[in-house]
């Protein structure tokens, strides 16, 4: 009998690769999408037909217990959030109703339906925020730079709360920057690969960017998800970093783009102080000792492998649409 998921922010990046995974797996997967008046299914449109979608909201608590009680899945999947780091100061109530009380509904819907549900939590290193140490593991303390920061450290912490409470199986990932081809164009990464495809095909003259010398520990979205699914096929629950244990600045990033399409990157970059955060993180660099040791988890693609993919994908969308 094939194991039921239902995936919250199926159609984000993350929900779409988990998507894929499980559905290589055997998994009858269930999307759960809210009502929006422009659906926004590009991630997911090739696997429309393998897929089932449900209308629910983490607003509200009745329509996320239908759900699991119409779909009575093995594993429940919160990846759904309001996820844009910068985002969250102009939106700070809405960002904590999504990413704080939004995760406690999800807990609620599950206990109130059968605990033996396990249940996957997004936790982030952007929690770590100002950091006490690094690199940072399961160990180290939060320190949250964003209203974002703020409430996953919430969604993080009542997850744990529910387990210990209840006995549920409920485990966190704190997971560091993790990009693809299907990262949101507002994000830093795919800006930069999306501005040097346009650059090189003449779509544009450049490229304005904030803080240069930020330092993210970025990875391969593919390879994350795979984390999130080894965490609920373990004994027991629990919470794991999922990082490469490799840091590279903005400044990196940009010239592997750049370099990768034969431009110099100092022709074409500029910097805009509108991109500057009003409080930046320190250096986030993750050590994923335990989930190598526990989970048996290593990232397989690198840093100028992810940059190289993303900037081919962002070439080929673009000569299409030309």
């Amino acid at each position: 009998m094939a194991k039921r998921a239902i995936i919250t922010g199926i159609t984000g990046q993350d929900g779409s690769y988990l998507a894929e995974l499980l559905l290589s797996k055997g998994y009858e997967v269930t999307g759960v999408v809210r009502r929006l008046s422009a659906a926004n299914f590009w991630r997911i449109e090739h696997l429309l037909d393998r897929i089932t979608l449900r209308p629910a909201d983490l607003l509200d608590q009745l329509s996320l217990i239908r759900v699991v009680q119409d779909v009575r899945p093995h594993e429940v999947y919160n990846l759904a959030a309001m996820s844009f780091v910068p985002a969250s100061w102009d939106q700070p109530l809405l960002t904590g109703e999504f990413n704080a009380q939004g995760v406690t509904r999800v807990l609620e819907a599950v206990r109130h339906v059968d605990t033996d549900i396990r249940i996957y939590q997004a936790s982030s290193s952007e929690m770590y925020g100002r950091v006490r140490e690094v690199p940072q593991t399961e160990m180290t303390p939060f320190y949250p730079r964003s209203p974002y920061g703020v409430s996953k450290v919430f969604g993080h912490y009542i997850t744990v709360n529910y387990r210990e409470s209840y006995g549920m199986f409920a485990s966190s990932g704190i997971l560091f920057n993790h990009e693809s081809p299907r990262r949101g164009l507002e994000f830093v990464t795919r800006k930069v690969t999306d501005g040097v495809a346009r650059i090189k095909l003449g779509l544009a003259s450049h490229l304005g960017l904030g803080n240069l010398d930020a330092c993210r520990d970025w990875g391969f979205a593919g390879d994350y998800v795979r984390a999130m699914w080894l965490m609920l096929q373990q004994d027991t629950a629990d919470d794991y970093v999922i990082a490469t244990g490799v840091s590279h600045s903005v400044r990196e990033l940009v010239e592997a783009a750049f370099g990768h399409a034969g431009l110099d990157w100092q022709k074409f970059v500029q910097v805009d102080p509108a991109f500057l955060r009003p409080a930046e993180v320190d250096h986030l660099i993750g050590d994923a000792s335990r989930a190598r040791e526990v989970l048996g988890w290593e990232p397989q693609v690198n840093f100028e492998q992810l940059v190289a993919m993303m900037v081919d994908a962002d070439v080929a969308r673009l000569s299409k649409s030309a």
